[in-house]
C-alpha cells in the first residue's frame, strides 16, 4: 500500500478515522487486550508537510529534517545521483537533526497518550547511515547497487534507540518489537535485545521468511528444504537465553507470500493437516508468537489462476507472485 506516512496524527481515510482508533483502543482495553501499531520513521510519503517544505528551497528550516546531497556528473557533464544504491524509500528522514527527532518522539506520544501499548518499529534499523553514503560494491550488471552496508544499524543506530527508549517509551507501560533488516548475525542482535543494553523487547530479523530470496529478486531460489527452518528455529532459540533476549516466533510477513504455500503444501486434501503443522511450531517455541492476518485459519496465497488486478497491494501487482 505504499507504507510511507504523510500524517503521524492521521488514519488512512478507507480505514476510518482517529475517533474510529480511538473506540478500537478503549474496546480493546475493555476486555483486557493490549494493541500495537506499525510505527514507520525512518521515511515518511513525499506527502508529508516535513517533505513538501524541505524540498521547497535550500534554506527551509526543515531541509535538514531529510537526506539530502549535490548531485554528481558524468565525464559528458551528465546530471547523476549521489551514488549508486538502490532504492527502497524515497524521503528518508534526517536522524542526525536533533529537531527532527524530538518532532518524531512528540508523534509517538501522540499515540501513547491515546493507550497505544507500543510499536511494530518499520525499518527499524536503517534510520542510521553511513554520513558519507559511499558508493555500494558492485556485484553485478544492474545501474544500482545495495548499498545496506552502509544504511543498515549505521554509527548511530543504538544512540537513536536509547533515546527513544529513555525519552519516550520509558514513561508508558509499553511493548516494542524492531524490523531488523540486512542483520541477521548473532552480535548485531544481541545489541538490539539484550536486555542489559536497554533498548528493545524483540526484533524481527527476517531470516525466516525470505529463505527463497534471492540476490536480485524474491522468490528467485528454489533450494528449499525443512532444514533451513530448523537450523534457524535452533540458532535463535539457542542463541537468545544466553544474552537473555527474548525471540518472537513467526512464519509470515506483509513483505512475502503466505507460509502454508511456500514452505508446507496448500493443495486442498493437505492443507488442513500443513497449517495445523506450521501453528504447532509458532505456538510450541520459547518467545512471542506472531501471526499475519488469515493465518490463524490457515490462509495460502491466491494461486495462479488469480491474475494482477486481484491484488490490492502495490508489490503484489508489480511482481509476480509465488503460488
Amino acid at each position: 500500500m505504499g507504507y510511507d506516512v504523510a500524517d503521524y496524527r492521521s488514519i488512512h481515510a478507507p480505514y476510518g478515522t482517529v475517533e474510529d482508533v480511538q473506540e478500537l483502543i478503549d474496546e480493546l482495553h475493555s476486555h483486557d487486550m493490549r494493541i500495537l501499531m506499525d510505527l514507520v520513521v525512518n521515511h515518511t510519503s513525499d506527502q508529508h508537510v516535513w517533505f513538501k517544505e524541505s524540498r521547497s528551497s535550500k534554506s527551509n528550516l526543515k531541509r535538514a529534517w531529510y537526506i539530502w546531497r549535490d548531485p554528481k556528473y558524468d565525464a559528458q557533464g551528465n546530471r547523476k545521483e549521489p551514488n549508486n544504491w538502490k532504492s527502497i524509500f524515497g524521503a528518508d528522514l534526517n536522524w542526525e537533526n536533533a529537531e527532527m527527532r524530538k518532532a518524531t518522539h512528540d508523534e509517538m506520544c501522540f499515540w501513547l497518550d491515546r493507550g497505544v501499548d507500543g510499536f511494530r518499529i518499520d525499518s527499524m534499523n536503517l534510520m542510521s547511515k553511513h554520513p558519507n553514503l559511499p558508493d555500494a560494491k558492485v556485484i553485478n550488471d544492474e545501474p544500482y547497487q545495495s548499498g545496506a552496508e552502509f544504511f543498515a544499524s549505521g554509527p548511530k543506530m543504538h544512540d537513536y534507540i536509547r533515546e527513544i527508549r529513555t525519552g519516550v517509551f520509558d514513561k508508558y507501560d509499553v511493548m516494542t518489537v524492531g524490523e531488523l533488516g540486512f542483520t541477521k548475525d548473532e552480535n548485531s542482535v544481541s545489541e538490539y535485545v539484550a536486555n542489559d543494553r536497554h533498548e528493545l523487547n524483540m526484533v524481527f530479523t527476517g531470516d525466516v521468511v525470505d529463505m527463497d530470496f534471492g540476490p536480485n529478486a524474491k522468490y528467485e531460489r528454489d533450494d528449499f528444504h525443512p532444514r533451513k527452518i530448523r537450523k534457524i528455529t535452533n540458532l535463535w532459540q539457542t542463541l537468545m537465553p544466553k544474552f537473555d533476549g527474548w525471540n518472537t516466533v513467526y512464519l509470515d510477513n506483509h513483505d512475502s507470500g503466505r507460509s502454508l504455500s511456500c514452505y508446507a503444501f496448500d493443495a486442498p486434501e493437505h492443507r488442513s493437516n500443513a497449517a495445523k503443522m506450521l501453528a504447532t511450531y509458532l505456538t510450541t517455541l520459547s518467545g512471542t508468537p506472531f501471526m499475519l492476518a488469515g493465518q490463524e485459519i490457515g490462509m495460502a496465497n491466491l494461486g495462479k489462476d488469480y491474475g494482477a488486478d486481484a491484488y490490492i497491494d502495490l508489490e503484489g501487482k508489480t511482481t509476480t507472485m509465488r503460488s
